[in-house]
């Protein structure tokens, strides 16, 4: 989605650049270790779920449960609306289904707990979300700068959205799972109130 790291973080607001960056670090993190559920609920609030991303941190390891099921259900019935009502050409219709197609394989990703998994999942989900909104300029290098034009709080969320792929890549296997979790709830907690 991003293709230019060291101009990335330079186009990010200053007041939120450093919030963003104890996100994701512009060096990684240093072996075993990932990101702080500090730095991940102070990029929340950021991003205006804070909230509703802290509840959702408490709400157990999701196990299940009455509340977990209508969150999910909102999730998708959200990303659902998002993709269906993205005008896009005749062409993209497919890119369109094959994305609708993508969000139950994630979810069961999550429900198993298996995060990383899930975290490339969504990485693609949302690569291919920001290409039927935005089409080639999503895939441009300055599509943070074009984003944060836009919305600064929207162009937060892309610029998340094309870090998770380098999260991946710098961060160990052994990181604990509730890190890798905590980094793919901002994204889901943002989807579901979009």
């Amino acid at each position: 989605m991003i293709n230019c790291p060291s101009c990335v973080n330079n186009s990010l607001p200053l007041e939120y650049r450093t919030i963003a960056e104890n996100l994701f670090p512009p060096g990684g993190y240093p072996p075993g270790k990932g990101p702080s559920i500090d730095a991940a609920i102070a990029f929340s609030e950021i991003l205006g779920i804070g909230s509703d991303y802290r509840n959702l941190l408490t709400a157990g390891n999701f196990d299940g449960g009455k509340d977990l099921d209508s969150f999910w259900g909102h999730f998708q019935n959200n990303l659902d609306l998002l993709i269906q009502k993205t005008w896009v050409e005749k062409a993209d219709e497919i890119r369109k289904e094959k994305l609708l197609n993508r969000i139950p394989g994630f979810i069961a990703d999550i429900e198993r707990k298996n995060y990383s998994s899930a975290l490339v999942e969504f990485g693609a989900i949302l690569e291919e979300l920001a290409y039927l909104f935005f089409g080639v300029q999503s895939h441009k290098d300055d599509f943070t700068e074009y984003a944060l034009r836009i919305d600064t709080r929207m162009g937060l969320f892309w610029w998340y959205g094309g870090q998770l792929g380098k999260f991946l890549s710098a961060v160990p296997s052994e990181v604990d799972k509730d890190s890798l979790l905590a980094v793919l709830l901002i994204g889901i907690c943002y989807l579901t109130n979009f």
